[in-house]
């Protein structure tokens, strides 16, 4: 069974229910369950976002977090400059994603990209998944 690593950002503030929906729609996406997850990631601006800790929690994911250089470092399919200017760096989850899978993980891992996701809340979170290197 393949294990999979997934990659998160989110407005500030965002809910539970709001991280819960944007990870089973990506996991949906790629065909996973949360059983298959080796672990979550996301920038260390956001070690304290209570849904993020919450929802790894929940689920048992180890839960890493890296600096914005470290994730301006890895090549992505989808750069922002929106969120290169509120982070430092051009990307969050698709290079969480990547960074949790594995050293050189390639961005062909990602077996979804970058699933947007706005909740009732009106708040946004944003979901990559990479396929776990070996």
């Amino acid at each position: 069974m393949s294990e999979f690593t997934i990659g998160l950002g989110c407005d500030r503030g965002v809910t539970l229910e709001t991280m819960r929906e944007a990870v089973h729609g990506a996991l949906a996406m790629a065909g996973a369950q949360p059983r298959q997850v080796a672990a979550a990631a996301s920038i260390t601006l956001k070690s304290d976002e209570a849904a993020l800790l919450a929802l790894a929690e929940e689920h048992g994911w180890p839960l890493r977090f890296y600096e914005a250089h470290e994730l301006a470092a890895v090549a992505v399919p989808h750069p922002s400059e929106t969120v290169r200017r509120y982070t430092g760096t051009p990307s969050v989850s698709e290079a969480a994603a990547l960074l949790a899978a594995g050293p050189d993980t390639p961005m062909t891992a990602l077996v979804v990209e970058k699933h947007k996701h706005k909740g009732a809340d009106g708040r946004n979170a944003t979901v990559s998944i990479a396929r776990k290197t070996p």
